[in-house]
């Protein structure tokens, strides 16, 4: 579903599930001139993996690790109750 500039991939059922939408509330907030945002629960529906694409100018100049640590300290809270989260990210 495209909204805005702002893209959140939908699980395979169709629509977001809970989680989905939560992380990717949170990310849009942290990351308010990302022009994607893209989260997908790919535990099968239960919340315990997921997989996130963030494409920010608020990443410019830094490297992919710093990126990547942005994302996990926005996720902290969230991250607690995963098994396992996949970041992708790209400075614009």
């Amino acid at each position: 579903m495209l909204r805005a500039s702002l893209h959140l991939i939908r699980s395979t059922r169709g629509l977001a599930s809970e989680g989905e939408e939560r992380i990717g509330k949170l990310l849009r907030e942290r990351f308010p001139k990302a022009k994607v945002v893209d989260v997908q629960d790919i535990s099968g529906g239960c919340g315990s993996m997921y997989q996130v694409a963030v494409q920010s100018v608020e990443f410019k100049g830094m490297t992919k690790l710093a990126q990547h640590k942005a994302i996990t300290g926005c996720l902290s809270t969230e991250i607690q109750d995963m098994h396992g989260l996949r970041i992708d990210t790209k400075a614009l």
